[in-house]
Parts: structure tokens; sequence; C-alpha cells
């Protein structure tokens, strides 16, 4: 399963050849430097190390900055291992958002964006009881009873409740590919992917 480390740019909308209004998120795929070959004999697999974004070389130890040496490329903000890329790729290399195709499903994974601590409402989709019974005035989106009491003398695991929502590792699958602009490593996918303006996702293509 090969791919590209990219970064969300926003979402907008275009026109199909239809005339309908297809909402979409653009995402700046690439360009990624192949900062590691993992091959059958060494490491007992075949993969691609690719590293992507820039960042200062005083904010690298000397561990990344020499392993980035090795490539000959500056230290990268991300770094992750793709398998099933086509063609012989070299330490060095850069693999860009032409590996994509128009037409194609691919995976897009990313961080949800945090809410903070919520309530049953917003976070577990619990209805509230309104105004409609026994008089109650204060109970408009309370959780209501969390079980029985002295048996089971404790609150089963995984009870719906109140807490920290977001920030979690999000994979949305098959989404199309309407569009691949090379010339500004941007690729337009169809709907919307995980994450703020200018969060990092993985995009990943099946063979």
């Amino acid at each position: 399963m090969s791919g590209l480390l990219g970064k969300k740019v926003g979402m907008t909308s275009i026109f199909d050849e239809n005339g309908k209004n297809v909402p979409c998120t653009v995402i700046e795929a690439g360009p990624c430097v192949v900062t590691q070959v993992r091959t059958e004999e060494v490491d007992g697999y075949n993969a691609l190390q690719l590293g992507f974004d820039d960042k200062a070389e005083k904010r690298a130890n000397k561990a990344e900055v020499g392993h980035f040496k090795k490539a000959g490329a500056s230290p990268k903000k991300k770094v992750m291992e793709f398998q099933g890329f086509e063609g012989d790729y070299k330490l060095g290399d850069t693999v860009g958002v032409d590996v994509f195709v128009e037409g194609e499903f691919v995976d897009v994974i990313g961080t949800s964006k945090g809410k903070g601590f919520q309530g049953v409402v917003k976070r577990h989709g619990f209805r509230g009881v309104g105004q409609s019974t026994h008089g109650q005035h204060n109970r408009l989106r309370a959780p209501g009873s969390i079980g029985a009491g002295s048996d089971p003398s404790r609150v089963f695991k995984g009870m719906r409740m109140a807490g920290r929502m977001g920030g979690d590792r999000v994979t949305v699958q098959n989404l199309k590919v309407l569009k691949v602009v090379p010339e500004k490593n941007l690729l337009v996918v169809k709907g919307c992917v995980p994450g703020h303006k200018n969060a990092y996702v993985t995009i990943k293509r099946w063979q």
C-alpha cells in the first residue's frame, strides 16, 4: 500500500461534469524525500521511508541529522514508511503527488480536531429529556443513571459518559481523487478529511 505524507490546506467545492457542486478537500501532498530504503535481504520486508516538511537543523538531534544527511536531505518534521511502491527508488529520490491518478480512491489518515471536555449530548449523541416529563426543570443534558446500586456495586467498563472528545487518529476510507495538480503538489479529494487546517495527513492508495 503506497502513499504520501501531506498537509491539509482546507475545504472548497468544485462542479463536476454534470454540473453538481461537489464538496472537496485540498491537500498539499509531498514532495516527499526517500530517507531510507528497506529491503527483503536486510530488513525482512520491502518499504520506503518518506520524509515530509523541512525543519530547522537546530530542532533535530544528532541522530536525526545524521540519518537525513545519508539521504542528502535536511531534517524532516514527519517520517513514515510505505510499502508497495512500484519502480526502483533510491536514497534521496523525491516522490511527488503524481503517484496518484484522478478517479482512483484513497484512504486519508489524520488526527481529528480536539473538542475538549464535552458532555454526553455532544460526545455520544444523547438526546436529553427536554421539558417533557415529571415536572423536572434542570436535567436537560444530564447523563441519567449509570447503573444499578449495591449489585453490581460498580460502573461497567465502556459506560458512555462525559469526557475529553476529539484528538483521535481517524481514517477516512475510499475518498475519490478529483484532481491532481503536480506543479503545485496539490491533491483534491472528494469529501472531508480529519484535522484542522495545516494538519499533517497520510494518504494511502491501494494497489
